[in-house]
């Protein structure tokens, strides 16, 4: 059985170890975009090769050498074979209209995308807990702002696609895994 998941939540929201659940538990590769970056780079692969050009220049890496980094890396055996969550894209509508492309020419397709729904008071209290220096209110504040207008639209487009499901990210982390677990079992 093959799964091909994109996960989307708040900072905050528990993402990070949800995903490490879902890998636990269909033992599929975790891709997140930093890693993905960092992987291309130091397999020096033509994608990586572009975005160390536009990283070491101090610019952000665009959509279109992101969207090579996801071909390049959904082609590998770990992604390819079990299959994949993809954490951190897409960010932007066309990377997520991108994706659905990669897949579909390589007769693929997305099972589903999980949004992990957790309260905007939940995880500023979450982010101001861990002690970081950089979670001050205002910055918790306007990382969170930043994401609701980044996102929103991607997940609208993938509500349109008939592929978002939204999962309740309260509760104890198994609580939550049950209920991810339970919403891909219904997807596959």
């Amino acid at each position: 059985m093959t799964v091909r998941l994109v996960i989307f939540g708040r900072q905050g929201a528990g993402k990070g170890t949800q995903c490490l659940n879902i890998v636990n538990t269909y033992g599929v590769a975790h891709i997140s975009t930093g890693d993905m970056l960092r992987a291309a780079v130091t397999a020096g692969t033509e994608m990586g090769t572009k975005a160390k050009e536009v990283m070491d220049a101090g610019g952000l890496v665009g959509d279109e050498i992101i969207n090579g980094i996801v071909a390049e890396r959904l082609t590998e055996p770990d992604a390819e074979g079990p299959g994949f969550v993809l954490d951190g894209y897409p960010r932007t509508q066309p990377q997520a209209e991108a994706l659905l492309n990669i897949l579909a020419a390589a007769d693929q397709s997305l099972d589903a995308v999980l949004n992990l729904d957790v309260p905007l008071e939940e995880v500023t209290a979450r982010m101001k807990s861990r002690g970081r220096e950089d979670d001050t209110d205002d910055a918790i504040a306007n990382r969170l702002a930043l994401y609701e207008q980044e996102t929103r639209p991607v997940l609208d487009f993938f509500d349109a696609q008939g592929l978002l499901v939204t999962v309740d990210g309260l509760g104890s982390e198994e609580e939550v895994s049950c209920r991810l677990i339970a919403v891909i079992n219904d997807q596959l």
